[in-house]
């Protein structure tokens, strides 16, 4: 399976702290285990998929896209929930 990054989530990834990247870790092990585990999305964003994780206090979201038939997971966008979907649209 091939695994793809954004921009948006390389520059997300590289500032977290490393109880952070556990939880992140986690979420994206989750992930590709099932791919089908996010929630699809509707609307503007329908072909994202949205992964609900608590990250110590607060719930964030992971946005994703599975291509099934190239077999490709691409990590796009996470954080919490305020403001998510208002920049994943962009």
């Amino acid at each position: 399976m091939n695994v793809l990054q954004k921009g948006e989530f390389k520059r997300g990834y590289k500032r977290l702290h490393e109880n952070q990247l556990v939880a992140v870790n986690e979420a994206i092990e989750k992930i590709l285990a099932n791919p089908g585990i996010g929630e699809q999305k509707k609307g503007d964003l329908a072909r994202f998929r949205a992964y609900k994780f608590p990250v110590m206090d607060q719930m964030y979201l992971l946005a994703y896209v599975w291509d099934e038939a190239e077999n490709s997971l691409t990590l796009c966008a996470f954080g919490p929930h305020e403001n998510f979907y208002r920049s994943l649209k962009k």
